[in-house]
């Protein structure tokens, strides 16, 4: 199951108190402080994890809780500090307080760290109390308290490429031709449930990776269908590509939908640099004439036969040519290690499924 937002409840760990105590020496009968500190609470961190894909995992449990410090003891023994908690979370992950909706961060780099919950600092034993007219103290500190709150994980997936059209416009079909992802595909809307990934593999060592998600009928961007569920799944790409099937009683209807359904969901993804790709044109008569779209601001218009595997090569070179020319950088500034980096994990395919890869 493809689960993309999750609320968890974290809490740093409580510092350990500081001790109260004295130091008991042969011939001293009355040794000065020797309470040590208490450790420090643990933390708890989100750490970016390139294996996983869904966050299915926070649905089974929500709370996490870091390891308290421990206590001093005598002889100015400092109490250990408590161990972090580091929750893996997939690529792509943006957190938000739940209470203020303030974004706490994003994670989109392999082991990129991000703490959640600080743990407590611990209490001062009675040796850090001492003064040259109060020499045997008694005050000691408790530990404090680590930092609580519920978070909001929201996980949009990381692709260079967003496949945008109607159900049945051909997505998948596409993404199952020019990559080893294999969502499913049939001959009726909605086949596509869940957003799936696919990395595109070109010949001298080039590839990026696509992203196919649901389909977008009118009034997406108010929650119809499966729009507005995941439309930011395509709102890192560094491209789109506008889906339109040749046997469409309205091409030009199609495409004006699609491009005002994510200008009302947002405007900066309506203003993403797009092409245009009329595909099943194997259902076309031979020499039967492509349907006229008016795409002014497209940057390119391709069509391909998926089945056929007729104008792919094409397609996918000028893509390449796309995304390398916009570079391979996120709206939120940090950049991506690209298709490679999975490719050097095994990684490629659907993160779907059972919240697993499909693995080469």
């Amino acid at each position: 199951m493809f689960v993309d937002r999750a609320v968890i409840y974290v809490k740093g760990g409580t510092g350990g108190s500081g001790a109260e105590a004295f130091r008991r020496e042969k011939g001293v009968p009355r040794g000065g402080p020797s309470g040590g500190d208490g450790g420090s609470g643990g933390s708890v961190i989100l750490e970016g994890d390139p294996h996983l894909a869904t966050l299915l995992d926070f649905t089974h449990r929500q709370h996490f809780t870091a390891e308290r410090g421990q206590h001093g003891e005598g002889n100015n023994r400092t109490g250990k500090s408590g161990a972090d908690t580091v929750i893996k979370v997939p690529l792509g992950t943006v957190v938000r307080d739940q209470q203020t909706g303030r974004v706490l961060g994003e994670l989109v780099r392999p082991g990129q760290r991000l703490v959640v919950a600080r743990g407590g600092r611990g209490g001062r034993g009675n040796a850090r109390f001492a003064t040259p007219t109060r020499q045997a103290p008694r005050r000691w500190e408790p530990g404090e308290e680590g930092e609580e709150r519920w978070i909001e994980l929201e996980l949009k997936l990381m692709a260079d490429v967003g496949l945008v059209g109607k159900p049945n416009a051909g997505k998948s079909t596409l993404l199952a031709a020019i990559s080893r992802a294999r969502p499913k595909i049939a001959d009726y809307p909605f086949t596509t449930l869940e957003p799936h990934l696919g990395v595109v593999k070109l010949d001298g060592f080039r590839s990026f990776v696509v992203a196919d998600i649901p389909g977008i009928i009118e009034g997406a961007h108010e929650g119809r269908g499966l729009g507005l569920q995941f439309l930011r799944h395509v709102e890192r790409t560094r491209t789109l590509a506008f889906l339109i099937p040749v046997d469409s009683p309205d091409p030009q209807r199609d495409y004006d939908d699609l491009r005002r359904e994510l200008r009302q969901y947002s405007e900066g993804l309506a203003e993403r640099s797009h092409c245009v790709v009329l595909t099943k044109t194997d259902l076309l008569g031979k020499g039967g004439p492509l349907p006229k779209i008016h795409a002014p601001s497209a940057w390119g218009v391709f069509a391909v036969s998926s089945v056929a595997r007729r104008g792919l090569e094409p397609l996918l070179e000028e893509l390449y040519r796309k995304i390398e020319g916009e570079g391979r950088s996120h709206p939120s500034g940090e950049a991506d290690r690209g298709p490679e980096a999975w490719e050097e994990e095994g990684l490629s395919g659907s993160p779907a499924r059972g919240g697993g890869w499909e693995t080469n």
